[in-house]
């Protein structure tokens, strides 16, 4: 099954947390602080495997994990750091946050491996915390927390050019002729249900072909399988626009084309801009284009009027037949050479959301605790607390709403609520101590 699309949720290691111990040795009744560092967490990683041309492995399992950092440990040891989680994708991935839909990363030309999401820094043991006047901290750094985000896997093929057409024009057929891929033939709508890729060998240089199912009416907006399809015209730089000059279903080839052009354009504005050839197929069931403008109620041929319209607009038409493989040499030959002039550089996407700027910060290292000696007593420890206690001017009402604020972000009002404090209770944050009341 070919599968072009898929959401998941992606998730980094959680770092690990900082530990507390003291030394406990003998005649050594009162050691320092020995708590060891937490381990980093692990990175998500997206890299691309040559070997895969699905997303098939995406649509059964949604959610993917790194390993968690492991604690620190006692006697200063540091905590295992874990495992990152690499996922393999095809050249041509393009990865966007999904509610946005803006692009993250476009694993494609020489981008083979990106991290997306980076695991959570490790937290610091007591060690690191001890000063002359707190010589027995007795807390440490929580690991920064896991970061999750859901993103949506889009394969957009990686092809130099882009076969489109209504259903039904012989496309298929065409590929099959012109390149070793072996697509499935049959008279009816939507016989090709996935995109198919061949490389087209001619002297003096080849290129890759990517025949792209039937679009229809309405295809930009997500009528059929409009969407599912489009997104592998994006990368392509000529695109051959196959008709069908007999008309065998009562088409009109010319209005099929500007209806094929303004579901391009309508789906992305550039795409019906870039440069296109047409080729007029099933020649081979049409009578001879010389002789064919008649006198009287004789109707125009369908190449006569196709060069008629099309070419004064610069683009080419050529008459082809797929089935026999009149023309096509032609076709192939003037398609080289237009990719030979226009610039060689792959299409890229651009990133358009950086997933490491939503998640900055780490948590602040403290202890709340109440207190064992004093009823009614709480008491707040932590080492940037105890610096911002020494510039803060808490007599001043901006001041003290200014600490306020601090103890509420950062979970400490939270941890104060937890253990069960009242109004009324006290807080002792070193030197400073104040009545609780909840705002």
């Amino acid at each position: 099954m070919f599968a072009d699309r898929a959401k998941i949720m992606i998730r980094s290691g959680k770092g690990g947390d900082g530990h507390v111990s003291f030394r406990r040795e003998k005649y050594i009744p009162d050691g320092g602080p020995n708590g060891g560092d937490g381990g980093r967490g692990g990175d998500v990683i997206f890299e691309v495997d040559d070997g895969e041309n699905t997303l098939i492995d995406y649509r059964h399992k949604r959610k993917f994990s790194a390993q968690d950092g492991e604690p620190g440990g006692k006697r200063r040891c540091h905590g295992a750091d874990g495992a990152d989680l690499v996922l393999k994708v095809p050249a041509g991935t393009v990865i966007k946050e999904a509610q946005s839909g803006q692009v993250i990363a476009d694993l494609s030309g020489d981008n083979r491996r990106q991290t997306i999401l980076r695991g959570g820094k490790g937290g610091y043991g007591n060690m690191h915390y001890a000063t002359p006047t707190m010589q027995a901290p007795k807390y440490a750094q929580p690991g920064q927390e896991a970061k999750e985000l859901e993103v949506i896997l889009e394969l957009k093929m990686i092809a130099d050019v882009g076969l489109i057409g209504f259903p039904n024009v012989g496309k298929s057929t065409l590929l099959s002729r012109v390149t070793n891929a072996n697509p499935k033939i049959a008279n009816y709508h939507f016989t090709t249900l996935s995109p198919n890729l061949g490389v087209v060998d001619l002297e003096g240089g080849g290129f890759v072909i990517a025949d792209i199912p039937g679009l229809i009416e309405g295809a930009s907006e997500g009528a059929g399988l409009g969407h599912e399809f489009l997104r592998h015209v994006e990368r392509t730089k000529v695109m051959i626009h196959l008709v069908d000059a007999a008309s065998v279903e009562g088409r009109d080839p010319v209005d099929d084309i500007y209806k094929i052009n303004a579901e391009l354009r309508a789906y992305r504005a550039d795409l019906a801009d870039r440069p296109q050839v047409i080729a007029a197929n099933k020649l081979d069931v049409l009578p001879e284009e010389e002789g064919m403008d008649c006198p009287g109620d004789m109707p125009e041929h369908p190449l006569s009027r196709l060069k008629k319209e099309f070419e004064p607009q610069g683009i080419p038409v050529f008459g082809i037949s797929a089935v026999s493989g009149q023309g096509v040499r032609e076709l192939l030959l003037y398609v080289q050479q237009m990719l030979r002039e226009l610039p060689s550089k792959l299409v890229l996407f651009e990133p358009e959301y950086d997933p490491q700027l939503h998640y900055t910060g780490q948590k602040l290292p403290f202890t709340v605790e109440k207190s064992s000696e004093e009823a009614d007593t709480y008491v707040v420890e932590g080492p940037r607390i105890e610096r911002m206690l020494g510039y803060t001017n808490l007599e001043s009402e901006k001041g003290f709403q200014f600490f306020q604020n601090f103890l509420r972000e950062n979970g400490i009002l939270d941890q104060l609520e937890a253990l069960g404090i009242q109004d009324g209770d006290t807080v002792r944050i070193y030197n400073l101590q104040f009545d609780y009341y909840k705002e």
